[in-house]
């Protein structure tokens, strides 16, 4: 193929960096000659121990977002970051473009993620050629378009117990759409709406814009099919291909360069029995209140279950476990860390159950891996999620919500004993979380769709025919 040498820029977020990190690395593989990989100082910090493992023609280019020391949710404002981030990093992208053509390795093409369209404009000043990776399912990304042409009326009018009806999708309630689309009174959820507005206008304008999505066609075949207007691509899922093809050695840790008592959680899941343990975790981004964290605290013990919970220091720097009123029981009952692998945790067979935010990076490690999980969304896509994995997929079950918003601890209890225990119901997860792992790692192997569409994109690439015609 021709000379490509392609710029990935993402959004300052591991939700984001993850899967475009991956998606890096494939695209080397798949022929491109030279991949930059670009996001804000302070997000490149956490992969820095992925340093000695990145392929020779995939650089990493941090640039400053004027937050050098990491944004922190619920505690620094929103709009004072994305304009912040937009102002350093469209400097430091035009600087980057402008460097690598004097350094005779100009840019030719340039794959952004969400909330980054102000990349996209600066592609058009440059004249270069641009795709968008969507890194949320294809079907949250059908109802924002629907959201934007014809529904926002029917959907901002919502009443607890409507139903919506959009094309391709199964039916909806208010608690099954994404969180941005439910309440502009948080400045998050305004800034994000009007970011996604005008983002697939201007997709819009572009005759046949591609958009590269992180699914499979398997899993979502009426979705990506659904808005006419664009050509989406699934190349999903985009985890590391040693969990892909089968070959990760279980129980065996991996990434040398982690403390040594962060290795300890593996010695420990190799002393217990198959399918026995509850793995938790919440994320990257949500820190939850004290009050949630104690109902999930007290449904862990009330379930008897041995478990392997990921509780992250708070923005603030504290020990959030330390805070908990059972701290005591709990490790008794299970063990608490404030980080894992988490396909290395996925993957070990000792797991059961995955209790989980709904992400969708957690959402397709845990198809990946062919764990059933307990759904718990928080926000964002994470509703539309769970309601897949629970009502289309079948992959787990989704927990409710008291009045005030939070999951009790009898729910978190009955919600882990009908996975783990649910007889006829469990074994059912249990057989569709296996079936939709197989679909994965069909998609993804060498001549799977996943893998051939991302083949084509990047022939394309070569052939200079993805060019912006805006």
């Amino acid at each position: 193929m021709a000379y490509c040498h392609t710029l990935l820029v993402t959004f300052p977020g591991q939700g984001q960096i993850n899967p475009a990190l991956q998606l890096a690395k494939s695209l080397l593989k798949m022929g491109v000659k030279k991949v930059t990989f670009s996001t804000s100082i302070s997000a490149t910090r956490s992969m820095v121990k992925l340093a000695g493992s990145l392929p020779e023609d995939l650089s990493i280019v941090p640039f400053s977002d004027g937050y050098d020391s990491g944004f922190a949710w619920g505690y620094d404002d929103i709009g004072d970051f994305i304009s912040s981030l937009i102002s350093n990093g469209s400097h430091a992208i035009k600087e980057l473009i402008m460097a690598k053509a004097n350094e005779c390795h100009p840019i030719t093409h340039v794959v952004y993620t969400p909330f980054m369209s102000w990349v996209l404009k600066i592609c058009y000043e440059y004249g270069i050629s641009a795709t968008f990776f969507w890194i949320q399912p294809a079907a949250v990304l059908d109802i924002y378009f629907y959201y934007f042409n014809g529904y926002r009326e029917k959907i901002e009018n919502f009443m607890r117990g409507d139903i919506i009806e959009l094309t391709w999708l199964p039916l909806l309630s208010d608690c099954d759409l994404p969180s941005f689309l439910l309440d502009p009174s948080p400045e998050v959820n305004r800034i994000a709406v009007r970011e996604l507005k005008d983002h697939l206008q201007l997709l819009e304008k572009e005759e046949n814009a591609t958009i590269l999505v992180n699914s499979f066609d398997g899993l979502e075949y009426e979705a990506l099919r659904a808005m006419k207007k664009f050509k989406m691509m699934a190349i999903g899922p985009l985890v590391p291909s040693e969990f892909l093809d089968g070959k990760y050695p279980l129980g065996v840790s991996f990434g040398g360069d982690m403390l040594p008592t962060l290795k300890d959680y593996v010695k420990w899941m190799n002393s217990k029995h198959e399918g026995s343990l509850v793995y938790v975790a919440f994320g990257s981004y949500s820190e939850l209140s004290m009050k949630q964290m104690e109902q999930i605290a007290h449904g862990l013990l009330e379930s008897q279950k041995t478990f392997l919970w990921v509780i992250r220091t708070s923005y603030s720097g504290e020990k959030l476990e330390e805070k908990l009123s059972c701290k005591d029981e709990l490790e008794k009952q299970g063990m608490i860390v404030p980080w894992c692998s988490q396909m290395e945790v996925l993957s070990h067979p000792c797991v059961g159950c995955f209790v989980t935010h709904c992400g969708w990076n957690s959402s397709l490690e845990s198809m990946v891996a062919g764990v059933p999980v307990v759904a718990v969304p928080l926000w964002n896509d994470q509703a539309t999620n769970a309601k897949f994995i629970q009502d289309v997929w079948k992959i787990g079950v989704r927990a409710i919500a008291n009045d005030g918003g939070v999951f009790e601890a009898n729910e978190i209890k009955r919600c882990i004993e009908l996975v783990m225990d649910g007889g006829k119901i469990g074994e059912e997860m249990r057989i569709n979380a296996k079936k939709w792992q197989g679909l994965a790692r069909e998609a993804a192997k060498d001549g799977g769709p996943s893998n051939m569409n991302l083949r084509t994109f990047v022939n394309e690439l070569g052939d200079g025919v993805t060019k912006t015609t805006i």
